[in-house]
């Protein structure tokens, strides 16, 4: 039985959640990344990328995600084609490896982007990194380098980040700089330890 002591950890496009699983990672707690096993499950199926989305989306043995992200992106029938072809094997591999840390029997991040929009996982408890939807863009504009429109539209492609705040059980404020997040971590990671130990 999978998932007993997950808590997800959440957020949006651009609000932190990487730089969290790193801080909550560097204060102790395990983390199970969706994203990296997405990307170790994409690249050794670019053969399957290259049968359905064709050569170009693949650089050697590795697929190239910036294009293929712009396809996804832009066409809703190729989103479906690779998130039917994606998500099954990527929850396989993670509920394998929540088994193992539910052999700890201490709670334990799983880092799942679509947490909330897909509903695929029977986690009862999640953390929600934080930041407000006019920060968010600001700050995906910078790192992404897109233009505000297309920035808009990928951030809209995801459940607003006040509806996520909502549902969550804890949320992590990440609205300021480094320092303030920094605290937000810690005193995250005391709470689970006090309650749990």
């Amino acid at each position: 039985m999978a998932f007993k002591y997950a808590i997800a950890l959440s957020g949006g496009i651009a609000t932190g959640k990487s730089t969290v699983a790193s801080l909550l990672a560097l204060n102790g707690m395990r983390v199970i990344d969706a994203d990296t096993i997405s990307h170790e499950i994409l690249d050794a199926s670019s053969s399957w990328v290259v049968d359905t989305f064709g050569s170009e989306y693949v650089n050697g043995s590795k697929v190239d995600r910036a294009k293929l992200g712009t396809l996804i992106f832009s066409d809703a029938k190729a989103k479906k084609i690779l998130e039917d072809f994606l998500h099954p094997k990527i929850r396989d591999e993670i509920e394998k490896r929540s088994e193992k840390q539910d052999g700890f029997k201490f709670p334990y991040l799983i880092d799942i982007p679509l947490f909330f929009e897909n509903g695929a996982y029977n986690i009862k408890e999640s953390v929600v990194v934080y930041a407000p939807p006019e920060v968010q863009l600001e700050r995906f504009m910078k790192r992404n380098g897109y233009s505000k429109e297309e920035s808009i539209r990928r951030i809209a492609s995801q459940m607003p980040i006040d509806e996520k705040k909502k549902r969550a059980t804890w949320v992590i404020d990440n609205s300021k700089n480094l320092k303030h997040l920094q605290k937000e971590c810690e005193e995250f990671v005391d709470m689970i330890k006090e309650k749990y130990l």
